[in-house]
């Protein structure tokens, strides 16, 4: 027998869980909310720093890797997307930003009314709760735990900052404040050495509620039509393939990658490719899965004259001190994120807003290599930090489409 709710919502991520939260607050409607992957109650998810490990874990990890790219010199890109409860949020480097102003007000103009920065700011400020207080910019008392690292950052950072400083970039104490340009110290995703994530933040208040079912483990394969209408979805879970019905509305809130991929799998994308990995076509709508956009970051490694969190980090022995210290003391370096500071700036003087962002990291490490089993990031053996540079509005497109049908392509 099928089971029916009012609402099927297919991934627990970052807009999944406050879409859980929110249709479920008022205890009129009954909610299903599928996540293919597992708890994020892991030691390495919540611990800011266990970044380092989470970022090729593929039991909390897709493991995505693009297509090689002729304009990287036939180089692949590795896609990491989370695979847990928060989805890419309890997988990230839990850095805050909103996004500047102009991204929202561009959007307002391009016929989206309700986007504008300043429609948008009263929902930021009611979600935050940010550890250096509520004002015109800043929220306080929400459930999204926002925290700064001011006095506790490595030393290195702090000479990196004053060093772009002398270069006559200005300093920026808040950037989620009134401007985004400059340089200074993030704000993070975190409080008393725990991740905040939308799992934590949002999930984890619904689920004491009885009109919502939560199913992880659960792989949506299909969403399923009765003419175009969207009436449920099959999913795998526990080695069975299962139905559920929505009475109001299916909502995909995989991400930039599953979202569209799910819905090709179910027909809806260009009937073309669709009829050539033999789907049967639902719905033609050619634009699913275009126009993708990343912000593909470069990176550069320097030895330090001066100690790093490599320095804490690059011995088995320093690990389990600092591991022992962060589980009976919250406190050490795995307390809070690598990614200390950074900046917003102008690369040419003609550029009428920052373009790019940079981020200075107290620590250099080793990747894993392709085709090995996860073993995380690995500190090197020298004092050394990391610098990188990201744009911040791509103007490369791409595209996420299915390969031959099966359920997800994995690494």
């Amino acid at each position: 027998m099928e089971e029916q709710f009012d609402f099927i919502i297919v991934g627990a991520g970052s807009a999944g869980c406050v879409l859980a939260d929110r249709l479920t607050a008022d205890g009129r409607f009954r909610v299903l909310l599928l996540e293919a992957g597992g708890s994020d109650k892991r030691l390495f998810v919540q611990m800011p720093a266990g970044l380092g490990q989470v970022f090729y874990d593929p039991k909390v990890n897709w493991c995505y890797e693009a297509e090689p790219c002729q304009q990287m010199g036939g180089r692949t890109d590795f896609w990491p997307r989370g695979k847990v409860l928060g989805g890419s949020s309890s997988i990230n480097g839990m850095v805050y930003i909103r996004g500047q102003r102009e991204d929202f007000d561009d959007w307002a103009r391009l016929g989206n009314p309700g986007w504008g920065y300043d429609d948008v700011l009263p929902y930021f400020r009611r979600s935050e709760d940010n550890d250096l207080g509520e004002d015109a910019w800043r929220g306080g008392g929400g459930p999204w735990k926002i925290s700064s690292i001011a006095g506790r950052e490595q030393p290195v950072v702090r000479l990196a900052l004053d060093a772009a400083m002398a270069r006559g970039w200005p300093a920026n104490p808040d950037f989620n404040g009134e401007r985004q340009e400059g340089v200074g110290l993030y704000q993070f995703s975190f409080r008393k050495g725990r991740r905040t994530s939308s799992a934590t933040a949002f999930l984890d208040p619904a689920k004491k509620r009885v009109n919502l079912t939560v199913v992880t483990k659960a792989l949506a394969t299909r969403v399923l039509f009765e003419g175009r209408e969207a009436v449920g979805v099959e999913y795998r879970h526990g080695g069975r393939t299962l139905t559920a019905r929505a009475r109001r509305e299916v909502i995909l809130a995989g991400g930039a990658v599953n979202s569209p991929l799910l819905l090709e799998l179910s027909g809806i994308g260009d009937g073309a490719r669709l009829q050539l990995h033999g789907i049967p076509v639902v719905h033609h709508s050619p634009m699913v899965g275009e126009n993708l956009q990343d912000h593909v970051f470069t990176g550069f490694t320097y030895r330090t004259a001066i100690p790093t969190l490599n320095d804490s980090l690059n011995s088995l022995p320093k690990i389990l001190f600092h591991g022992a210290r962060y589980l009976f003391t919250r406190t050490g370096p795995l307390t809070f994120g690598i990614n200390q500071g950074g900046a917003f700036v102008r690369t040419r003087p003609d550029q009428p807003r920052p373009d790019t962002q940079l981020y200075f990291i107290p620590l250099s490490f080793q990747a894993p290599a392709k085709g090995k089993s996860a073993t995380g990031l690995r500190a090197h053996p020298f004092s050394g930090m990391t610098i990188n540079a990201s744009p911040c509005r791509p103007e490369s497109r791409g595209r996420s489409t299915s390969a031959p049908p099966i359920p997800m392509r994995r690494r």
